[in-house]
């Protein structure tokens, strides 16, 4: 089988799968959930088998320490991953809720309700820790899922994705509803994106190049999932001690994810108790900080900045700083160099922090808080595809709520149009 076949099969059954599955109740749907849940802890030991494998291939390649970070499976985040699971089995049931009814001059009820959109195609790159959360958030929206990872992590997915379906199956959900293209093969990638006759949406999740090719080449509507750009500014009446601490979460708690700093921005009044305070704690933490003219002279072991550093999404422990005149030079900056992703101020300010989240074009805005608390875990949502940067149809974490859509339901009694 070729591998436009092999993905058109895989389809297809998606596609069936999703008619049985957008019929299924909430009962049912949660039972399959927390199946998927046990599933993944009583395989804990063959899933990190499988992922030693993928990261010993990962090692011998050459990849950076930031793409194994990616990569690894622990205990821990496998016990993540069951708990994501059973947090979106808790939240409520979108499918079916009425969003709002009205009632015509004419007597026409018309009712504005939640439905799934049907076949999902998600494709992403080195997390295997992803594949639990897209297949769970689809089942409970009531969408089928084909998944396509990236093949750093094919045996990890591979396993996870075969218990994640005997579980469906164990809750009598079909099986078929999670489907995962088991190929290295980068063409099974555009075959997907022309599957428009089954697949309804494609998530991209990765690099910036990988997310242009997806969204130049695909005939089936895209959500994008692109670069994390985002900047924390210290603004001049920040909390300095809370500049330091969310400054240091931002860029180390997890570098190599779309949601951590890449740029800080110091306010000019602040720089010299600032960054003297910060860059020890960054050095420390083992992070290269490359900043402008200013930041040097305070920071002497800094590297100079290049004109692209302002542009790059390092996805590691590198930092951008660089000190700006007024509130105004730096919203200029990020617009100029941010990716609409996420971005932070830090003041005291209630004007300027409103301000901010006003004149800052991006999916999530933050006053006095880290940027890596963008996501949907973290927002309540119980996990996410990705933080949407398109503006339609969703925009930030990616939840249940945002994989379903809408359709009127009309009632008459003989109405017709005159």
């Amino acid at each position: 089988m070729g591998i436009r076949e092999l993905v058109g099969a895989k389809a297809r059954a998606a596609k069936e799968a999703s008619r049985a599955l957008a019929l299924c109740s909430a009962k049912v749907k949660n039972d399959a959930l927390l199946q998927m849940s046990r599933g993944l802890e009583e395989k804990a030991a063959m899933i990190l088998e499988a992922n030693r494998a993928d990261l010993d291939r990962a090692r011998s390649r050459g990849h950076s320490r930031a793409f194994l970070d990616r990569l690894t499976l622990s205990e821990a985040r496998i016990e993540e991953m069951a708990l994501g699971l059973r947090q979106v089995a808790a939240l409520p049931d979108p499918v079916g809720k009425t969003i709002e009814v009205w009632r015509r001059p004419n007597g026409l009820e018309i009712a504005r309700v939640r439905v799934p959109l049907g076949v999902v195609g998600f494709i992403y790159e080195s997390r295997p820790n992803v594949t639990a959360d897209a297949a769970g958030l689809c089942i409970k929206a009531g969408n089928a899922v084909v998944l396509r990872g990236g093949s750093e992590a094919l045996d990890s997915n591979s396993l996870i994705v075969t218990i994640l379906a005997k579980s469906l199956e164990k809750a009598g959900v079909p099986p078929e509803a999670i489907q995962f293209i088991d190929t290295p093969d980068r063409d099974a990638v555009l075959a997907l994106l022309a599957m428009d006759r089954y697949v309804d949406l494609i998530i991209p999740r990765g690099g910036e190049e990988f997310v242009r090719l997806v969204a130049e080449r695909s005939t089936v509507p895209i959500l994008k999932h692109d670069k994390g750009l985002c900047h924390v500014f210290v603004d001049e009446d920040a909390d300095l001690a809370m500049a330091v601490e969310i400054a240091l979460n931002a860029k180390v708690q997890r570098p190599g994810v779309c949601n951590a700093m890449e740029t800080l921005l110091v306010h000019r009044a602040v720089a010299s108790r600032l960054l003297p305070a910060l860059a020890p704690r960054l050095f420390e933490a083992g992070v290269e900080i490359r900043g402008c003219p200013r930041t040097l002279g305070l920071v002497p072991r800094a590297r100079a900045a290049a004109d692209e550093d302002w542009d790059t999404e390092y996805l590691d422990l590198i930092l951008s700083v660089k000190v700006v005149d007024s509130f105004e030079e730096a919203v200029a900056h990020i617009r100029a160099h941010g990716s609409g992703l996420a971005e932070a101020i830090v003041t005291s300010h209630y004007r300027r922090a409103r301000r901010f989240t006003q004149e800052v074009d991006a999916a999530c805005v933050l006053v006095n808080a880290s940027t890596r608390l963008v996501d949907g875990g973290q927002f309540g949502m119980g996990a996410e595809m990705g933080i949407s940067t398109s503006k339609l149809h969703a925009r930030g974490p990616v939840g249940v709520e945002e994989l379903t859509t809408t359709k009127f339901v009309v009632f008459g009694d003989g109405q017709v149009r005159e």
